[in-house]
């Protein structure tokens, strides 16, 4: 099935090949990108980028991505548009869907999202909302490809909150026949019934110890304890999640060749120690870094039919 013209809201959008299909686009760009090559294949092409939260991958990445394939990308947050100011999201989508080509939306709520999709005749792209974060699934994806020359059959171990991004990442990581067992705190567990397909379709765990998720572990990710709009939570999460670190220690449980991923912003001191964030197994930021490529060929993928059939055949070769 082609991905040109989709919307892509979560990482179950999208089929073991399509993703396979994504990341070689990533990959190829990146290529031409680092060798100073032009690949400008949305000249002309106009992305839409809502943001109710703040951010700094998200925004960069994809600002200059369409930049850098030619087209152009307009920054919208909640106070410089009417959505959320009497201007029902319907309305919003079905304006901009005549204006633009593209819609992507940072929100608080998923339900938004859906909802942007629902009534637009763009593509709508998710660059995070409380249930998933997709794109960024993308970035992690490559750099573990790029760095182990492979996905199936590795094992990536999460540690710590079952959050937007263990959500994605749980989806993501079967798609790409990779095993991955997440240690989280009681009460702190990626979404039931993402979880429960996730362990139809692949190899998946989730464990109360780090040290047991970690074993053996070509990878060791993690994100923060509280995420945006949960500083309420603080205290209590710092709680449930003590011992729940990515530190030097918890490193020596995984292959000596393991590589450490963190989506960023990181707190160091308590997800991850800065030693090892900055250590010389991390790829933390060829990660961030990342976003630009992964985003870059979901883009292209999605507004060229000509780029994507052409991608898709060569993923099928």
């Amino acid at each position: 099935m082609a991905l040109y013209h989709r919307n892509f809201l979560e990482m179950k959008d999208v089929t073991a090949e399509e993703l396979r299909t994504i990341l070689r686009a990533a990959a190829e760009l990146k290529k031409l990108q680092k060798a100073g090559k032009p690949h400008k294949v949305l000249e002309g092409k106009a992305l839409a980028m809502i943001f109710e939260k703040h951010s700094t991958r998200t925004r960069v990445s994809f600002e200059t991505g369409m930049y850098q394939l030619g087209g152009h990308a307009l920054y919208l947050s909640s106070d410089m548009i009417q959505m959320g100011r009497g201007e029902s999201v319907e309305d919003t989508a079905k304006v901009l869907s005549r204006m633009v080509d593209c819609i992507l939306a940072r929100t608080n709520s998923h339900a938004t999202i859906t909802e942007l999709a629902k009534y637009s005749s763009v593509p709508v792209i998710n660059a995070l909302s409380d249930f998933e974060h997709p794109c960024q699934i993308l970035a992690d994806l490559l750099t573990v490809q790029e760095e182990k020359g492979r996905l199936e059959g590795l094992k990536l171990a999460y540690i710590g909150d079952g959050n937007n991004v263990a959500n994605s990442l749980l989806q993501g990581c079967v798609k790409a026949g990779m095993r991955i067992a997440l240690a989280c705190p009681e009460g702190f567990w990626p979404d039931a019934t993402i979880l429960k397909h996730a362990e139809k379709e692949g190899d998946v765990k989730v464990v109360g110890s780090p040290a047991e998720a970690a074993k053996d572990a070509d990878v060791l990710y993690t994100d923060v304890w509280v995420s945006m709009g949960q500083e309420e939570e603080t205290q209590k999460r710092a709680k449930a999640f003590a011992g729940f670190q990515i530190n030097e220690e918890l490193v020596k449980k995984a292959k000596p060749d393991c590589i450490v991923l963190h989506d960023l912003p990181a707190h160091y001191g308590e997800e991850i120690t800065k030693d090892v964030a900055y250590g010389k197994q991390s790829r933390i930021f060829q990660q961030a870094e990342n976003r630009l490529h992964g985003q870059k060929g979901l883009l292209a993928l999605l507004l060229n039919q000509e780029f994507e059939a052409s991608m898709r055949a060569s993923v099928k070769n």
